[in-house]
């Protein structure tokens, strides 16, 4: 059922709002009776300056307004609706002496005019269309928030002066269509910052396609990469397309390229430089439009050096280099993942978690994590199901973290040799941020912990924006 539908079941959307301006009492109360039978939600203006008022201080999806009226007409309703409320839809009511000007105002956003005597039928019609309009925006906004949520730049979290820098080059290169190489450790994040330049190109609508080159054999590889003929090899009963016509106009992820077989190293370079692919089996070359993304926990230069890598590829994915610092590299990102972690997980199994203790966040900010962000996330995974009362604490802890001989060094919360070389000013930004958290933001807590007065506290948080 579309916005301004009828409809009684419970579950029904929230009915369509509609904002009526005539300087007609009568006429507006006459269409706001034919719109409210039909379910719309309903509010009159019977002047000018009386619907500006209405439109400034409320939201409506669909505004019915006469053309001609006293002090403020239908040209300066639409002009402040499309300003105040751009996603709404403004539908003008005219007399045959005032079409021109209904055709003008059409080219200035509105979205139809009508003409008195109102046909109450094509009213209806109308605000109908102009509601779908309006819902039909609102669901796309909705689903492109959602995808941004899951794969935007929102999703690469961290503060870290490291990750604001990565953040700050995905948002550069990801309108581009530059090859790009995304070096770090197992678990870093490498797909998740795959997806995210993807999801933030003009790409975005065409395929993602994912494939991690060290987990097949070379012929199964090539197969996968460029598809094959019937017969081209054993089993090979049917033609098969590959991840590069799969992806075509789209974006090709190739996770851990560094073990990737000489033989399919030359065919990809050659994919790279000409744009055509070849299946496996065939003589025939098909042209694709493919960004080639890549990512290894390797040294490739090292590769190179002894013979395992090609130079030319390795240049001609290198355009573009980001390298993803480890978790033991940026420990004031812990805290900050850490929440972000629990609202995902609290959501997705269905748990009401308040929060995190100040000791449980001292073991997980002293812990090495050797998995990285991956090994953290599946650690407050872990402890989100577990928890009984709302509270993720020690007893939440896995074993990994919980057992004594666990790499952690309670007495000190955060590693001596991930502070050396830091100015004083980031340390004492990030020792408040953790601060506030462990406290859930209470500032007089944490103003006692740190020895420091509240108003000092306060001038801090003002002067680190925390």
């Amino acid at each position: 059922m579309v916005a301004g539908e009828k409809g009684r079941g419970n579950d029904r959307p929230a009915p369509c709002r509609v904002l009526i301006i005539d300087n007609d009492r009568a006429h507006a109360e006459t269409v706001a009776e034919v719109l409210e039978r039909a379910g719309y939600q309903c509010t009159t203006a019977t002047s000018g300056p009386e619907g500006a008022r209405l439109i400034r201080e409320n939201e409506f999806d669909v505004i019915i307004t006469d053309l001609v009226m006293n002090e403020i007409d239908g040209l300066r309703i639409l002009s402040l609706a499309k300003q105040e409320q751009p996603d709404s839809e403004v539908i003008l009511i005219t007399g045959h002496g005032t079409i021109p000007s209904a055709v003008t105002a059409m080219r200035e956003g509105a979205f139809n005019y009508l003409l008195k005597p109102l046909d109450l039928g094509q009213l209806r019609a109308v605000t109908e269309k102009a509601a779908e309009n309006v819902a039909l925006r609102r669901a796309n906004l909705e689903l492109h928030r959602r995808l941004d949520e899951k794969f935007g730049f929102e999703g690469v979290v961290g503060d870290s002066p490291q990750m604001r820098e990565v953040i700050e080059k995905l948002k550069r290169i990801s309108p581009t269509n530059a090859t790009v190489l995304i070096l770090g450790e197992t678990g870093t994040g490498k797909e998740l910052v795959a997806q995210a330049i993807h999801q933030n190109s003009p790409r975005k609508n065409k395929p993602f396609v994912a494939l991690n080159c060290a987990a097949l054999s070379e012929n199964i590889l090539e197969s996968e990469l460029f598809g094959h003929v019937k017969g081209a090899f054993t089993d090979a009963c049917s033609d098969r397309m590959g991840k590069f016509e799969f992806a075509h106009g789209g974006t090709l992820f190739l996770d851990e390229v560094g073990d990737m077989p000489i033989a399919t190293q030359i065919k990809l370079l050659r994919v790279l430089e000409n744009g055509e692919i070849t299946r496996v089996g065939s003589n025939d070359p098909i042209k694709v439009n493919v960004r080639v993304l890549s990512a290894t926990n390797q040294n490739l230069e090292e590769a190179v050096h002894v013979g395992r890598f090609r130079a030319d590829l390795y240049h001609r994915l290198k355009v573009i280099t980001i390298r993803l610092p480890s978790l033991a590299e940026r420990p004031e990102d812990i805290p900050v993942l850490t929440d972000h972690f629990v609202r995902m997980f609290a959501k997705k199994h269905g748990k009401h978690i308040r929060g995190v203790s100040a000791a449980a966040r001292r073991v997980l900010q002293t812990y090495r994590w050797p998995g990285n962000v991956r090994q953290l996330r599946n650690v407050i995974e872990s402890m989100t199901v577990v928890d009984f009362d709302g509270i993720l604490d020690l007893d939440d802890l896995p074993e990994e973290l919980a057992d004594r001989s666990a790499p952690v060094a309670a007495d000190h919360p955060i590693s001596l040799a991930n502070l050396v070389g830091r100015p004083l000013e980031e340390l004492e930004r990030m020792f408040i941020a953790e601060t506030l958290r462990s406290t859930g933001g209470n500032r007089e807590e944490a103003a006692r912990l740190l020895g420091i007065g509240e108003r000092t506290l306060y001038r801090k948080i003002k002067e680190y924006q925390l």
